[in-house]
């Protein structure tokens, strides 16, 4: 489904990611998680061709993402971000429907669309008519995703989407996602710092460190066989439970 090979990326000559393959299988989760700065949003990014690689390549549904193809492939991707990233002046249904009206989609396609993901994501309807700065997080949260999904996309890419929340919403929302994640079959790459959350999501984690991928594997092979002292270190740093914040 989505292949990186040998992608890298500097910036003013310092290097935030070496060269590094990812390979995600359609249906599955991926999880990237690290300490800031360590590469994982810059691999999310280069898989949705927001940037370009320095070296390598990256190829989704088995073709390149570079010049042309860009545009085209990239409405087969669904992006979340923290916070949502919604346009302000617009209100929900708007940002949700803003791609589908660009592509010319008619109205009652959209919004027999929109029903469908109001009832997938448990977005109260009342909250399509208001503007995000009207919404709560976890709503403004819901009405991203509902944007990601809008035109049915064959991926999901999520960065840190959970990252802004209070603990009990971010449970919640947990719980609806990884729902949702396997409800549709989606394949998903969510970035996040928390490694309960990664387990909670996912057996396939991919732990990175100053741009590089350090360990792959579930919470288990972390826990019990750490590739080094840093994964030992990073696991060890997180003061909460290891079970997933909504399991």
């Amino acid at each position: 489904m989505l292949k990186l090979d040998g992608v890298s990326k500097s910036y003013n000559g310092q290097i935030v990611l070496h060269p590094t393959d990812l390979h995600v299988e359609a249906g599955q989760s991926c999880l990237l998680i690290g300490p800031s700065g360590c590469g994982k949003s810059t691999l999310l990014r280069l898989a949705i061709g927001l940037i370009e690689p320095d070296t390598g390549a990256v190829y989704f549904l088995g073709s390149e993402m570079s010049g042309n193809a860009v545009l085209s492939l990239r409405h087969k991707m669904g992006y979340v971000i923290q916070e949502g990233g919604l346009f302000p002046h617009l209100t929900a249904r708007w940002n949700v429907g803003l791609i589908a009206r660009y592509l010319g989609w008619d109205e009652k396609r959209i919004l027999q669309r929109l029903d469908e993901l109001v009832e997938l994501t448990h977005l109260p309807s009342d909250a399509l008519d208001r503007y995000p700065g009207q919404l709560s997080g976890g709503q403004r949260q819901r009405v991203s995703l509902m944007r990601a999904l809008m035109l049915d996309p064959d991926v999901l890419l999520l960065d840190e989407p959970l990252g802004a929340l209070d603990p009990m919403i971010r449970a919640d929302l947990q719980n609806d996602l990884r729902d949702i994640f396997r409800s549709l079959g989606k394949t998903v790459v969510m970035v996040t710092h928390d490694i309960s959350e990664a387990a909670f999501f996912s057996d396939s984690i991919n732990l990175l460190r100053d741009g590089r991928i350090v360990q792959r594997g579930s919470l288990d092979d972390l826990l019990h066989s750490p590739a080094d002292e840093f994964v030992t270190r990073f696991v060890s740093a997180q003061n909460h439970p290891l079970s997933g914040g909504g399991r």
